[in-house]
């Protein structure tokens, strides 16, 4: 058969520099012309906003940031930014910082600059989340993706290893997700892919070495990888997991997709031999198996102790079952192995007790 398919990229300015954020914040500002600039950073997040901000002037300042963007919380910005007038946000931290600056773009069309300072890769797409009555609830609007992604690697030195290597396998995820989502393609599985080898050994930099500055580059330039595979692909059952987990139990973001990640592999893995030897190949392992792209990344976590259980969260074996009947209501028909009550039971109770994934998940 010949290659056929239909690949959308996304229009955005990125700036890579590390120690280069304020010049090139300052710059943006200038060219956009903005009059009046709301910063959103959360507490945590204050200090590198007011170093990235160091060049330019902002009206207002706003640090109500909640992880998941509860609606209530998308609210309140969004009646700050209209009050004050706002022309431009500059959204300074991770998933939780940028997710909120889109629930004000999605209504207000105000343009986003977006200086991240994790591995979370929400800045390079225009899908947009917001948790309302327990339930996360996703969609895709060209509005919410930022106009400039301002990538320094200084910003991310702060983040401790483990917290790192959460947040990179959360960018992996997108990685993986990608090569089998309703709308993956050859392109945005050759960016995963790349992503996937950048992540690898970023992540394998920063756990020998936290402070290492080339590594947390390698580990941003993948994550925006990940990002604009997955913003062409779509959500895949990884994600659609995470969503559940986090929207309805509210557990952490990038450690419940660190947990996940490999589970979902070991699932879908068997039933796509080719990509999952690509995707080992890609993490350091050449034996063309079935199995191998569970055993690369298993042997990959293992070396950055990632996180293992979702029980460290607060998941119990009680909410599996009404986490099972939310997974199974949205699990995309492109996915690789079909998926039962019995298997996702089966994926959600390992994860939830830290047993090795293994890809007798896919017999089930």
């Amino acid at each position: 058969m010949g290659m056929e398919f239909e690949h959308t990229t996304l229009g955005q300015r990125v700036l890579f520099g590390s120690g280069k954020a304020a010049g090139y914040l300052a710059a943006e500002v200038t060219r956009l012309d903005a009059k009046k600039v709301m910063v959103i950073a959360s507490k945590f997040e204050t200090e590198m906003a007011r170093q990235a901000c160091a060049e330019i002037e902002v009206a207002m300042w706003h640090d109500d940031v909640v992880m998941h963007v509860p609606m209530e919380t998308a609210d309140k910005a969004r009646a700050a930014a209209a009050d004050a007038d706002i022309d431009l946000l500059v959204s300074v931290g991770g998933g939780s910082t940028t997710g909120l600056a889109k629930a004000v773009a999605l209504t207000t069309g105000i343009p986003i600059i977006a200086v991240p300072t994790t591995y979370a890769g929400s800045e390079a797409t225009n899908v947009w989340g917001l948790t309302e009555d327990r339930t996360k609830t996703t969609g895709v609007d060209d509005r919410v993706l930022p106009v400039t992604v301002i990538y320094d690697a200084q910003f991310t030195v702060s983040l401790p290893a483990g917290m790192s290597v959460a947040s990179g396998l959360n960018a992996l995820a997108h990685c993986v997700d990608s090569l089998w989502a309703p709308k993956a393609d050859p392109i945005n599985q050759s960016l995963a892919l790349e992503g996937v080898r950048a992540l690898a050994a970023g992540l394998t930099g920063i756990t020998a070495d936290s402070g290492n500055i080339h590594a947390r580059e390698q580990s941003l330039y993948g994550c925006y990888l990940a990002a604009v595979a997955f913003a062409s692909a779509g959500s895949g059952l990884h994600h659609k997991i995470c969503h559940v987990l986090g929207g309805t139990f509210n557990l952490p973001h990038a450690e419940t997709h660190a947990v996940i990640l490999p589970y979902v592999l070991a699932l879908n893995a068997p039933a796509v031999p080719e990509l999952a030897a690509r995707l080992a190949a890609a993490l350091g392992h050449t034996e063309d198996t079935k199995t191998s792209a569970v055993q690369a990344l298993n042997s990959l976590r293992e070396s950055l102790n990632a996180p293992k259980s979702l029980a460290d969260y607060g998941f119990t074996p009680e909410d599996i079952p009404e986490a099972v009947r939310r997974v199974l209501a949205v699990v995309p028909g492109s996915n690789p192995t079909s998926a039962t009550e019995e298997n996702i039971t089966a994926l959600l109770s390992a994860a939830q007790a830290g047993d090795v994934p293994a890809p007798e998940l896919a017999t089930l």
